[in-house]
């Protein structure tokens, strides 16, 4: 039986990006299935009273120099991204959408990819409009897609599932009932999925 891999993540959170490049391998790995599902860490946030790593500032500065330890130690590239924190709103809308229908895979490196990688302001619609083109998507199409009553409701519902499941934050993975939560818990997961 292929176990299942829940993964909970937002593109505006760099340790999603990192638990994502090693997922996608883990799971290949040991023919896991991983799911994804969009959330918006800042209703997370509000809905758990949560606040992100770099509101408290001793602990932002040190996580930028462990998420580059991890990223050294995953052998992946990572850029901190300077017009960080980014609104991802639009960009979650249009995983949501892309799951649905459409290039998922490409669509989630792009945005991890100009976020953490080669770090763009997606907070300008008109540089994220650039991204999509640049990289085969219709950015009209784009447009329409996040537009979609049905599109906002699943990543609504998606984060308001992720609330009622004990997620506090992104990146988060289930197996079964199990939780984990941060990108510094793989080793754990992969010991449960390879048995």
């Amino acid at each position: 039986m292929t176990k299942k891999v829940d993964f909970y993540f937002d593109f505006g959170s760099p340790t999603s990006y990192l638990a994502y490049t090693q997922l996608t391998l883990m799971a290949e790995r040991n023919n896991a299935e991983l799911i994804f599902y969009p959330i918006l860490l800042g209703g997370i946030f509000k809905a758990t009273g949560n606040s992100p790593p770099a509101a408290v500032p001793a602990k932002g500065k040190y996580m930028m120099a462990d998420l580059q330890r991890f990223a050294d130690k995953y052998k992946v590239p990572y850029a901190r991204n300077p017009f960080f924190p980014v609104n991802t709103l639009p960009l979650m809308r249009g995983a949501v959408s892309y799951q649905n229908n459409g290039d998922f895979k490409k669509y989630v490196n792009v945005m991890f990819e100009n976020m953490w990688i080669k770090p763009k302001n997606l907070n300008d619609i008109e540089i994220l409009k650039t991204v999509l083109t640049d990289n085969g998507f219709d950015q009209h199409d784009f447009i329409e897609r996040i537009s979609d009553q049905n599109v906002k409701e699943k990543l609504i519902s998606n984060t308001e599932n992720a609330v009622q499941k004990g997620i506090f934050g992104a990146p988060t993975v289930f197996v079964g009932d199990e939780m984990f939560f941060g990108q510094d818990r793989l080793d754990f997961i992969e010991d449960l999925i390879s048995h």
